[in-house]
């Protein structure tokens, strides 16, 4: 009946010839992503429902929609399909994903950072989060 582009999709509205129900789909293009290394050095494909929902968890009580951790996931998914890896580290993706997420909430950033970053003592959080505080920056005397 219907088709709009929806930014990383074709959105279609539909009518079935039986019942005439109306419905509408979202064709997505598949892009083709390179595997994911492990920590532990195990592969597996790139799930766009884990990345998601990993960052549904850090941006929960947080005012971020999920157009917007879908826009997150949209570029992480760009990014990877241009690298010519065949395979691209945890560490890789947490990176990615968090420069995108920095833009949209610093803790929900945080909170992302601490999970893929692995932070096992206080100055590993303090690395993170001294960057993201006012003044933070050495500024140069002024005249």
């Amino acid at each position: 009946m219907d088709s709009r582009d929806a930014g990383d999709a074709i959105r279609r509205r539909r009518e079935c010839e039986g019942c005439n129900h109306r419905f509408t789909t979202f064709e997505r293009i598949e892009f083709r992503l390179p595997v994911i290394l492990k920590r532990d050095g195990r592969k597996q494909a790139f799930s766009r429902e884990k990345l998601l929902a990993g960052l549904r968890l850090a941006c929960r009580k947080r005012p971020v929609t999920d157009e917007q951790l879908e826009g997150v996931v949209v570029r992480v998914e760009k990014e990877l399909s241009r690298r010519a890896d065949r395979e691209v580290p945890t560490r890789e993706l947490g990176d990615i994903a968090m420069a995108a997420l920095q833009e949209l909430d610093a803790v929900a950033y945080l909170r992302f950072a601490s999970v893929y970053r692995a932070f096992e003592s206080p100055e590993d959080f303090l690395n993170v989060v001294g960057p993201l505080l006012p003044g933070s920056a050495r500024r140069e005397p002024g005249p």
